[in-house]
Formats: C-alpha cells, structure tokens, sequence
C-alpha cells in the first residue's frame, strides 16, 4: 500500500503549456480522488458499508456517476482504494498523530487507542477485507501485519511484557482482523461497541498482571 501523497507529479516544465496542463489535470485528479473517498468514508460512518454504492458516493460527493466508474472502475475498486487510504490514516496517526494513538501518551491508553482504531476500520471494511484474504493467516504475511505488528511490539514492551512478544501480540490482535470481527457479530451476535468494550478489558488485564496497577 502506498503511503505517498495522491497525484505525487513533479512538473517537469516551468513555462505554460503541456507540463502546466498536465500538471492541472494530475492535480484535479488527486482532488477529485480525495473528494470521492470522503464520500464514500461519510456514507460508512452514518449509514454502513452496504451504503456504499457507485451512485450513493457520486450523490454524496456531487459529481455525476460516471466521474466515480472513471476513478474507480467498480465498487470492488472503489472499495479497495478506501481500503488504501484508511491505512494510510490509521498508520500516519499512530506513527506521528495526535495522543492518544500518537506518540506521547501512556503506552497503555495508546495500545487502546489502536485497538479502536483497528477494530473500527475492520468494521468499515469487512466485506473488502474478507474478500482480500482477511478470513485466514494469508494477512499476516502483508507489510500491513507487519507495521501494525511491530507497533504494538513496542507498545507491549513498553508496557513491561518483556522481549519474548511474538504470542502476546498475535493474541492482542487477534480480535482485531477480519475473521474474528465477523464470527463475533454474525455467529455471537455481538455489536461493534461491546467488541470494542470487551477487547479494552482484556488488555487491561492482561496489563494489570504486568504492571501490578
């Protein structure tokens, strides 16, 4: 996944003219692209990824549906892209954001932090997740798992679970992918909110029988 700025064109002529077109043109792409994720990430917030559709976003963003067929290709396209971008976010803001999920605050309220942001964006993207391999160990091969894994490596350690984590991280995240996420709302019937709830606990106690607090 690429984590560099859309439409990233360096202009390779100063005058007017074709480099100036082109780089107009690249830069209405990368507004336009932005503008129809937005859409897209608002319809998941307030009505669900079912909401999702190549009309819905076109309406949403205010540009006719065949602007959004020629970004996207499909609503698997579409989808995908979201995908992109919303680990992008979630990784720039555990990297460099703001506290909690950022850098500076208790490792502990960052860890939590996380595992909301995580579980809330497995939520948005269950079925495109699901569909890209997020049901079986496949993702944990990905760079994803592997940023996402490292950084709460760190959070562990710093929390004094010591050097031996290769275990205890898979088992903090592992309520966290896509798998588990849809045995838990389809199989026992359980909300995002009370998943959300219950992960939070069992890290605080898993923490509480480190730390002693």
């Amino acid at each position: 996944m690429s984590n560099g700025p859309d439409g990233g064109f360096i202009p390779l002529s100063m005058s007017v003219g074709v480099g100036e077109r082109a780089d107009t043109e690249r830069a209405d792409a990368a507004r336009n692209r932005r503008l129809l994720l937005a859409a897209a990430q608002n319809l998941i917030d307030n009505h669900g990824a079912a909401a999702v559709t190549m009309d819905a976003v076109a309406r949403e963003a205010g540009v006719g549906k065949g602007t959004v067929f020629r970004r996207f290709g499909s609503r698997t396209g579409l989808m995908f892209a979201l995908l992109d971008h919303s680990e992008s976010e979630i990784q720039r803001a555990y990297i460099s954001g703001p506290q909690p999920l950022g850098p500076g605050a208790p490792p502990l309220d960052r860890l939590l932090a996380y595992g909301r942001a995580r579980l809330k964006l497995t939520s948005s993207h269950l079925d495109i997740l699901l569909e890209a391999g997020g049901a079986g160990g496949d993702f944990m091969n990905h760079p994803v798992w592997s940023a996402s894994n490292r950084h709460v490596q760190i959070l562990l350690h710093q929390l004094g679970f010591g050097d031996r984590l290769d275990v205890i991280s898979v088992a903090v995240q592992s309520p966290l992918n896509a798998a588990a996420v849809k045995h838990l709302v389809e199989v026992a019937g359980l909300d995002l909110e009370t998943i959300t709830a219950e992960w939070e606990e069992m890290v605080r106690t898993l923490a509480r029988g480190v730390t002693g607090d």
